[in-house]
């Protein structure tokens, strides 16, 4: 690994510039029937057969629930000021409504007095794809009583600790819950269903705006927002059949849910090709999905590249392409930003996840991967050209701290920095997680007050 000098760096980021890591709850914490955890949607789903490649789930994923303090140490010693994780429903309301769980809510509160002893921030997000299993049995996202069970919960953990994180997001990627969720089948609850994933969508909004509503009427400190993931569309030629599929594809990925954020409404364009027969709206739902946000969380990885030919045209894919087949396309992240900032009034906006897949494998104890210091340099490089141009980003969190359970793909593939063996549950430093700690002590570096030299010293 060729080591990085201070001077190696542009140190163009403000001084006040969030650097982070990000995890979620099922995918690290394992521990999953301890302690009065009750199942989520996810545990009956990587129960189930052929729903994972490899036929894992996450039982035991990282033990993160038992090795918490070592998993801060390690945090810390990367440079990181902010560490985003997310909180499983089911450890703090085994079954999404009724009583809560203390000693979920205890294995939190650790966690976050280990964050405070090394001066992390933290930054928690309510739901990241587990839903109680109790409520999926009454309906899921397709009960509308699903929405005020999630506003409750969130009042409840905005009470508990909304003074000691800085930020708390609604949701992480509601499109992955309705789309991958109930749309394909892929994720959890395993639904394919196109006309049931737009109504989860709006259920999932609605959710979001009484969350939004409730942690407010505790007065909780922390700021408050959601978390997308989003996208460009390219076109994939100049016809018109593809300019307008990947208007259409805008339209129905990113516009769905940012409209109705900041304008209490649907794109038309979206709606008018939504199977949306069954799709059930009430009266005063877009007044409570229309909350004031204090910050959005954008999670970038790739672009999405449209067309209409069969089969459809590929990208060129010029710079490569991630352990998932995902195209590397960094100035897709400036050009949504670019978009987003002249098309909605923005709040502070924080790269909530950005990363790359690499089939890392250890030699000689060392785990090379030069791909991923490549995708994140490329990247914060397109987050300066937004930077440039006056869009108020505040902060950066690579996707992901460790090498973790990827959903319904198992085990199989690697976003981490820091590398896991999973016989032995050993944390490994890759060369990324040395180059990103460089580059943050680097940036720090450049903001530090210049020394004094006294009258007569060289």
């Amino acid at each position: 690994m060729t080591t990085m000098h201070n001077d190696d760096i542009d140190t163009n980021f403000p001084a006040t510039f969030t650097w982070g890591v990000a995890t979620s709850a099922y995918q690290i914490e394992g521990a999953a029937a301890i302690d009065g955890r009750g199942p989520s949607i996810w545990d009956t789903f990587s129960h189930t057969d052929g729903k994972i490649i490899d036929g894992s789930n996450g039982d035991v994923a990282c033990d993160h629930y038992h090795r918490y303090a070592e998993d801060v140490e390690l945090i810390a010693s990367l440079g990181v000021n902010a560490y985003r994780f997310s909180m499983s429903w089911s450890r703090v309301q085994p079954t999404g409504s009724g009583a809560w769980n203390e000693a979920g809510f205890a294995f939190y509160a650790r966690l976050l007095d280990a964050l405070a002893a090394k001066g992390l921030d933290a930054h928690l997000t309510l739901y990241h794809w587990d839903l109680p299993q109790a409520l999926q049995d009454e309906g899921g996202w397709l009960n509308r009583a699903t929405c005020y069970h999630f506003a409750a919960y969130a009042a409840e953990v905005a009470r508990r600790f909304g003074h000691k994180v800085a930020s708390i997001a609604t949701h992480n990627e509601p499109w992955c819950t309705a789309v991958l969720g109930h749309g394909t089948g892929q994720f959890a609850p395993g639904m394919a269903d196109p006309a049931a994933a737009v109504q989860v969508s709006h259920h999932l909004l609605l959710s979001h705006g009484l969350a939004m509503q409730a942690m407010r009427a505790v007065n909780a400190p922390a700021k408050l927002g959601i978390v997308l993931n989003q996208w460009t569309a390219t076109p994939a030629t100049d016809s018109a059949q593809d300019r307008e599929l990947a208007e259409l594809e805008y339209a129905r990925s990113v516009q769905w849910y940012m409209d109705a954020i900041f304008k209490g409404r649907y794109p038309a364009l979206a709606l008018k090709h939504a199977d949306a027969s069954a799709l059930s709206i009430f009266e005063n739902d877009f007044t409570d999905i229309k909350q004031p946000i204090d910050f959005l969380g954008v999670n970038y990885y790739t672009r999405a590249y449209v067309s209409a030919e069969t089969p459809p045209r590929k990208p060129e894919c010029k710079l490569g392409v991630n352990d998932m087949g995902w195209e590397t396309y960094p100035q897709g992240l400036t050009e949504l930003l670019v978009g987003l900032h002249r098309e909605y009034r923005l709040p502070p906006v924080y790269i909530t996840e950005n990363g790359m897949a690499v089939a890392d494998k250890p030699v000689d104890g060392k785990i090379h991967d030069e791909p991923r210091i490549e995708y994140v340099r490329l990247h914060l490089d397109a987050l300066r050209a937004v930077i440039a141009q006056g869009i108020d980003v505040r902060g950066y969190f690579y996707w992901s701290l460790m090498d973790n359970f990827e959903w319904n793909s198992g085990y199989a593939k690697r976003f981490g920095m820091l590398y896991v063996d999973y016989a032995t549950q050993q944390r490994s430093f890759k060369d990324s997680a040395l180059w990103y700690r460089d580059f943050i002590a680097a940036q720090r570096a450049s903001h530090a007050p210049a020394q004094l030299v006294l009258a007569g010293e060289h």
